[in-house]
């Protein structure tokens, strides 16, 4: 029997989980300070959702979807991107009016797995469901930058681009597969197959990009409501003082979106893959799964690549360790109040030698240590050059004070 993970899947222990950790908990406080709860929703979906849903033209739909008959017959599909479940349980809920929601978990694609590209893989995102304005497009795309830098994610920048709308888009992708037909022979097999079928997907092409330099920009062609509302993202975004860079050949990798489309890069990544997440509008996406019309805008987060190119150091997996002259109930119990107060605490529980303990305490890389020598009187606690014994329910406050 193999002990080993399936491919392109991790087993995620300490010390990398401690960076996870903190990573997913600035997640959720950036979240909430945008006003956006949690919303979870299953890790499979009909399969239906998603080829409706995202394009059964996409990449992802006909070659990375995990999908398979369950014991009722109904084919099923895990889960490869957050958004198509987020707005089916919208739809599900009734609501109306102005919507957020923020998830976070496991997604799953079958691809060659390699660093930064894993077959299971975590994202977080948020979803801004019945809006139209640009100024909801620049708080999402903010929200984003703002996580990403307070997780010092080394080299970022922001990438822009409008992707029009079924007004102007018709035109555009028309204009695009004649320019892509007169070089079909220079293409890659893979780009002369998405002529006819998905030309905006060939612009995405890294082995076609020497090729396609001069192809036409979506920007160029835009209607004037599209235009209007590009100017009106961008105008948002620099009073935000988010900076950006604008590049014709964005489309992002499904279907969905119109308008606005946008990337996170981490330039200093030694990666294939350099992009740690993106998104944009998709005003259709609730109709085309059989929903009322509910325009939207959002982002998804890879936290692989995230934590790959943050250049964020861990802080210690806990604050204090207990040492006990006594026996390991007495630790217990200090370690209990301390733990109450909200501080992170550890001790050791077999009862080992004083001098064994602090050999773990340091192993531990707890800042503080806290030597218990009698069950009911005060206890030495040592931070640093600072050592001074306080009551059990003094030490808290005044670890606070230097630990914060």
């Amino acid at each position: 029997m193999s002990f080993q993970p399936p491919p392109g899947t991790d087993d995620i222990g300490a010390p990398q989980s401690h960076i996870w950790r903190e990573v997913l908990r600035e997640w959720e406080t950036w979240a909430d300070c945008y006003g956006y709860p949690l919303v979870m929703t299953p890790l499979f979906e009909a399969t239906d959702l998603f080829e409706r849903g995202v394009g059964d033209a996409t990449e992802v739909v006909t070659k990375q979807m995990y999908t398979f008959t369950d014991k009722g017959g109904r084919s099923v599909t895990l889960r490869h991107e957050g958004t198509a479940g987020v707005v089916r349980a919208f739809l599900n809920a009734g609501v109306k009016g102005a919507w957020k929601g923020a998830y976070s978990g496991p997604m799953f694609r079958y691809e060659r797995p390699q660093a930064g590209r894993r077959r299971q893989f975590w994202q977080v995102g948020v979803e801004y469901l019945d809006v139209e304005g640009p100024a909801a497009d620049a708080e999402v795309v903010e929200l984003g930058f703002r996580f990403l830098n307070a997780v010092e994610v080394a080299g970022l920048e922001v990438v822009l681009n409008s992707l029009g709308d079924e007004v102007c888009r018709p035109g555009y992708v028309a204009t695009l597969r004649g320019y892509l037909d007169e070089r079909r022979s220079q293409l890659c097999d893979e780009s002369v197959s998405l002529i006819d079928s998905n030309p905006l997907r060939v612009l995405d092409c890294k082995v076609c990009a020497p090729v396609l330099g001069d192809a036409p920009a979506m920007k160029d062609h835009l209607c004037a409501a599209c235009a209007d509302h590009y100017a009106g993202v961008k105008a948002s975004l620099d009073r935000l003082d988010v900076p950006y860079t604008e590049d014709g050949r964005l489309v992002r990798g499904l279907d969905y979106y119109t308008r606005t489309a946008f990337e996170y890069i981490a330039t200093d990544l030694a990666t294939a893959q350099n992009a740690v997440g993106g998104g944009g509008r998709y005003d259709g996406l609730a109709e085309s799964i059989g929903g009322r019309r509910a325009p939207g805008v959002g982002f998804a987060l890879g936290i692989d690549r995230i934590v790959l190119s943050s250049s964020r150091a861990p802080s210690p997996p806990v604050d204090v360790f207990v040492i006990s002259e006594t026996n390991p109930s007495d630790a217990l119990v200090a370690s209990s109040v301390l733990r109450s107060e909200g501080l992170r605490v550890d001790f050791d529980t077999e009862g080992r030698s004083v001098k064994a303990q602090f050999k773990v305490a340091s192993r531990s890389a707890a800042p503080a240590r806290v030597i218990v020598s009698d069950s009911s009187g005060p206890v030495g606690v040592r931070y640093g050059n600072d050592n001074i014994d306080l009551p059990i329910g003094e030490v808290a406050e005044w670890l606070m004070q230097r630990l914060r």
